[in-house]
């Protein structure tokens, strides 16, 4: 099959609800994928956040393929040794309780506001169901997570939207105490906003709310589907802001690029969701949960720290391009936001970047780059060389 053939088929026999860029990927190795025809690209977007240790990472293959061949599923009425292993290394290395495992990062965030409710309706009955999220945030396509997103661009056609959302100003507690009230169960947050540009939460904000949330008995939710493991240069992003959660998701690249979410609670609400009160039929599935183990052990405390070596290195060799049409960077880790400046729009300078070899992404007005956690110098250096020579 050659490119044409493919994008054909595309059209054909799948829904039209992905904006393309005119590339397809067949293989990938490392940080460098490869098209039908065999061109090579260098990957700043790791399947947004997914493949956190590369592509083709032989650890990773031995790993689902020994246990597809020992159990590839049974249900979650039966114990199972992959996710318990999975859910102690979690816990240990976070400071958490306890986990659930999900599939994806909405379902995950579903999940926490689930717990958050029923936390406060065991406590204190019905009528303190609201959840205050921040404005620019994103938290998932369902329509409760779609409801919790704080862009009005997603409050459109899927109408009636859900109940019990407000929106306050990210890092203003005065917005914050604007839109409180005795309804309220919990405030949920990303520490970085993704999808909304990369902009990571000012630390002293996040310390306040925290505070506020344990005067007034809010659950603090926090959304790490995108920050969490190891993408900000800790296993999660929460451990460099001097808190612990009520309960956080994760989703992305805890299976390196199978489909896998969860949460995990703190000692606290490990107790609130209780037999029949949630669950899902693929959650902690072993192959999914085997994939993840071995990211685990790839992205020991040394790996971790690479990151942000490696995301201060990006930032720095970007600031000092001469390249017009970018400005300033912002991010934590391999989480990197980059300023958009000129008459050129994000996605034109993006789809500019992949027509000459890099794979960005966009956030926001600007540009996105979430390379694999094990991306090498060597492909980091081609990246931005492909970069600095395409935009000069």
């Amino acid at each position: 099959m050659n490119h044409q053939e493919l994008v054909a088929l595309d059209h054909q026999y799948t829904m039209q609800t992905y904006g393309r860029f005119d590339v397809d990927i067949d293989h990938g190795k490392g940080a460098t994928v490869y098209d039908l025809a065999g061109r090579e690209y260098i990957d700043f977007t790791s399947g947004i956040g997914v493949a956190s240790i590369g592509y083709a990472n032989p650890r990773w293959v031995d790993a689902i393929a020994a246990q597809a061949a020992k159990l590839g599923h049974i249900s979650n009425l039966f114990y199972a040794q992959p996710y318990a292993r999975l859910a102690e290394k979690l816990c240990q290395r976070s400071g958490m309780a306890a986990a659930f495992f999900a599939n994806s990062g909405a379902e995950s965030n579903e999940g926490i506001i689930k717990l958050a409710r029923k936390y406060s309706f065991d406590k204190y009955g019905k009528g303190r169901g609201t959840v205050i999220t921040l404005k620019n945030s994103f938290h998932g396509r369902t329509i409760t997570t779609l409801t919790a997103t704080g862009q009005e661009v997603f409050h459109n056609y899927f109408f009636p939207f859900d109940e019990g959302f407000r929106y306050a100003q990210a890092g203003s507690m005065d917005s914050l105490q604007e839109v409180a009230g005795h309804d309220v169960c919990a405030v949920m947050l990303e520490l970085v906003q993704g999808e909304g540009g990369v902009l990571p939460m000012d630390k002293d904000y996040v310390h306040d709310l925290a505070v506020l949330c344990a005067e007034r008995d809010w659950l603090l939710l926090v959304d790490e589907v995108q920050t969490g493991i190891g993408r900000t240069g800790t296993l999660f992003a929460f451990q460099q802001y001097g808190i612990i959660p009520d309960a956080v998701s994760f989703a992305k690249g805890i299976a390196g690029g199978l489909p896998m979410g969860g949460f995990l609670a703190s000692e606290r609400t490990r107790g609130v969701l209780t037999p029949g009160t949630h669950a899902t039929t693929f959650g902690g599935n072993p192959i999914c949960a085997a994939a993840a183990l071995t990211v685990l052990d790839i992205l020991d405390e040394d790996a971790l720290a690479a990151v942000t070596e490696k995301g201060n290195y990006i930032r720095a060799r970007i600031e000092k391009m001469n390249v017009p049409c970018l400005g300033a960077t912002r991010g934590l880790g391999l989480m990197i936001g980059v300023e958009v400046k000129g008459e050129r729009t994000n996605k034109q300078v993006a789809a500019q970047l992949i027509e000459s070899g890099l794979l960005v992404l966009t956030a926001g007005h600007d540009l996105r780059l979430l390379p694999p956690l094990t991306i090498t110098m060597e492909e980091i250096d081609k990246g931005l060389a492909i970069m600095e020579k395409t935009l000069a």
